[in-house]
């Protein structure tokens, strides 16, 4: 159950910034009382930014519960990685991405933003993209496809610059699902 909810609340990360670009297109501001009247009207811009970067982050330490699991060198004296290939996936998500920004951009009315968002959140999470948040590239996350040497190709999200297959040795994985891992070990 928590799996899903984790899941839930991932998809709710990586689509929540077509919202915020929307917000800051129709020039949205937020209602501050007398005593915050003073601020600049992009203060509100800059909060809708933080939501998404603060349930990012809730999002990074959630990952904790989940179950651990590893891609650990072989113990057959030589070392050998379970890695035979390794694709970095950044650049393949970028242009999904950017294609929201442009649906938030154009988007007209609010009730049809809520109806695409919807759309969008139901598409999400049922493909491999939902673990893709772009805000993970700020917090500097690297995204990767690995294929191991049993052939399957799994989607990783780790802060280490992944490069030669026999070099990579993932004890602290936490799982997302059976082809999708943060790793929790650090650089």
């Amino acid at each position: 159950m928590f799996n899903f909810l984790y899941r839930l609340f991932l998809t709710l990360n990586s689509t929540s910034l077509i919202i915020v670009v929307f917000l800051v297109k129709e020039k949205i501001n937020i209602p501050w009382p007398a005593q915050l009247s003073f601020l600049p009207y992009y203060t509100a811009y800059i909060i809708y930014f933080l939501v998404p970067v603060f349930l990012t982050l809730i999002s990074l330490l959630l990952s904790n519960l989940l179950d651990s699991d590893s891609l650990e060198k072989e113990d057959d004296g030589k070392g050998t990685s379970k890695i035979m290939e390794v694709e970095q996936a950044n650049n393949a998500f970028l242009p999904s991405y950017l294609g929201y920004f442009f649906v938030a951009l154009s988007v007209p009315y609010f009730e049809t933003l809520v109806f695409v968002f919807i759309l969008l959140f139901i598409f999400t999470y049922f493909s491999q993209t939902l673990y893709f948040n772009p805000l993970f590239l700020i917090l500097k996350y690297q995204f990767y496809y690995l294929t191991t040497t049993n052939n399957i190709k799994i989607f990783l999200i780790t802060k280490k610059e992944l490069k030669d297959p026999k070099d990579i040795d993932l004890p602290k994985l936490k799982r997302i699902n059976n082809f999708t891992f943060i790793d929790k070990g650090g650089r």
